[in-house]
């Protein structure tokens, strides 16, 4: 389910229109999160880690209103929910976009998030079902690379407002510190970085419990 945005209502009216016109309205940032007990929970739960860090990512992306905006023509929709669609890697190396439906109940996840990961790694190409709705999170993990900043391959003349969020190389400091890079990718017609700011936030907060 979705809501229309009163634009003439909103605040960030003037924001919209104006990052709206502009060929890259997207901007990014990178940051390092401590998972260090989040990863030491996922090992006590007997689950994935992937599952329960992308579990904490959604979880804080459907808080955050903003990152349930969508542009469709001139107008926004607000999303009730956002699901997530992960790029899930098979033994050939090749990789399909998934989509994961989003629960607030972790087991409920997990199950969803196991069960499409076994569908793509037993189904070729790279589109491997429909898209019918854009209430998604583009996700995707580089856990070969403890990066510094990350960019997307984007088409311009593709109307695209999801948010991209992207993870790297879990790195352990000396004393035991476990963190990974975190880069989200936003479209500025729909945010700013103050919001960008309140997700990070909120997510570190959820990776700590």
């Amino acid at each position: 389910m979705k809501t229309l945005l009163n634009l003439e209502n909103w605040n960030r009216k003037e924001h919209f229109s104006f990052f709206k016109q502009m060929e890259e309205p997207f901007f990014g940032i990178t940051t390092n999160i401590d998972c260090t007990k989040a990863y030491k929970k996922a090992k006590q739960l007997e689950t994935s880690f992937f599952v329960y860090y992308l579990h904490k990512t959604i979880i804080a992306a459907n808080t955050i209103e903003p990152f349930r905006y969508r542009i469709n023509g001139d107008e926004i929709h607000i999303f009730d929910s956002i699901d997530a669609s992960a790029t899930i890697m098979r033994e050939d190396k090749t990789f399909g976009f998934s989509l994961i439906q989003y629960s607030p109940d972790f087991d409920v996840f997990s199950k969803n998030t196991l069960e499409e990961i076994e569908r793509i790694k037993k189904t070729p190409g790279l589109f491997t079902r429909e898209f019918s709705s854009d209430n998604l999170i583009h996700f995707s993990a580089v856990p070969w690379v403890n990066f510094t900043s990350l960019s997307h391959a984007r088409s311009y003349t593709f109307p695209d407002s999801c948010p991209k969020i992207s993870f790297g190389k879990m790195t352990i400091a000396n004393d035991g510190k476990r963190t990974m890079p975190m880069s989200v990718h936003v479209h500025h017609g729909l945010m700013d970085g103050y919001h960008v700011g309140q997700f990070v936030d909120y997510f570190q907060e959820l990776m700590n419990e």
